[in-house]
């Protein structure tokens, strides 16, 4: 990958939001079925405290997971953990809970002779901002496993959450939260530094020397009023070569590729940071409120201030 393209990497990751919103200390004896069903804009992170157990997906297939092994569900997909492939299945939200601390509970369906499973679940909030659309280009199941070889540290913090999952020692919970939150961000960051898979797009544009560049440009200041000619000059080219090379990479014009980019940013500003909404149209290059709304609703389907009120719904449902 060229510098330009770890330029844009390291401004995707700085700018990722990977936050536990609710976690599960789940104990249960053989036979389990337990099934998660997808919420919107949210991943699922499970660590297999003690194993073995099965994964099902949501396009069926199967997976075994051992004792250590820990993954992400970056799209937060429908999927199920059992003991066995024919066992039944019970919604998670079924289960009786016990709080333990903070966002974390304990959920133990079990005697206390039986020899159990134990899985330690998160479900995350996943937020790239600008670079949201990175999320759509993953994999539906990314493992951490595939990233001991090339990051040696990742080992000592699967061990750790081994140890406080069983032990249970005081303010285990809270140390296990923090931990998942690490793992997962490492999990992601490793399949980025990868080279995103078969991932496209933008991806690809990242990796062209001179495209790489004007990419950049737009991410580092996406309230600037780009024009054509000031990209093509990023990126060293004329006008007509570097509109012809964006379109083919990225399936879409510079200008809508910055409108789609500012409506990424503003959603998240909006909705998830409670930034006014006069503000973020500033930020963002609008000089006027109506402007940035008519944009904003062309894009997203829905109006700046009805995002606001869905997102003030949601919080108070969670609180």
């Amino acid at each position: 990958m060229t510098t330009e393209g770890h330029d844009l990497t390291s401004e995707l990751l700085y700018g990722m939001r990977l936050l536990g919103l609710q976690y599960r200390r789940i104990e249960l004896a053989a036979p389990f079925g337990v099934g998660f069903v997808k919420a919107p804009g949210r991943a699922q992170f499970h660590f297999v405290s003690r194993g073995p157990v099965l994964l099902r997906t949501q396009n069926g297939q199967l997976r075994t997971l051992n004792t250590g092994d820990a993954l992400l569900l970056p799209h937060g997909s429908d999927h199920v953990l059992l003991s066995s492939p024919d066992v039944a299945c019970k919604d998670i939200r079924a289960f009786n809970t016990t709080p333990v601390c903070g966002n974390v509970c304990c959920i133990k369906d079990c005697a206390s002779t039986e020899e159990t499973t134990l899985i330690f679940s998160g479900c995350m909030e996943f937020d790239l901002g600008g670079m949201q659309m990175l999320i759509g280009s993953m994999p539906e199941v990314l493992l951490a496993d595939t990233l001991i070889h090339k990051y040696p540290e990742v080992q000592p913090m699967l061990e750790a959450m081994e140890r406080e999952s069983l032990g249970k020692r005081a303010g285990y919970a809270g140390i296990l939260a923090r931990l998942a939150d690490v793992v997962a961000a490492f999990i992601v960051r490793g399949w980025v530094e990868s080279g995103c898979g078969a991932a496209g797009g933008w991806l690809e544009a990242l990796r062209d020397p001179k495209l790489g560049k004007a990419l950049v440009a737009l991410h580092r200041d996406p309230g600037k009023n780009w024009t054509v000619a000031q990209l093509a000059a990023e990126m060293g080219s004329s006008r007509s070569v570097f509109a012809e090379r964006f379109l083919a990479v990225t399936g879409m014009t510079p200008v809508r590729y910055l409108t789609n980019l500012r409506m990424q940013l503003a959603a998240q500003w909006i909705g998830r940071d409670g930034e006014a909404i006069e503000s973020v149209a500033w930020r963002l290059g609008y000089g006027s409120l109506a402007a940035f709304s008519r944009a904003f609703k062309r894009t997203t389907g829905t109006t700046p201030g009805a995002l606001r009120a869905e997102e003030s719904r949601r919080a108070e449902q969670q609180a």
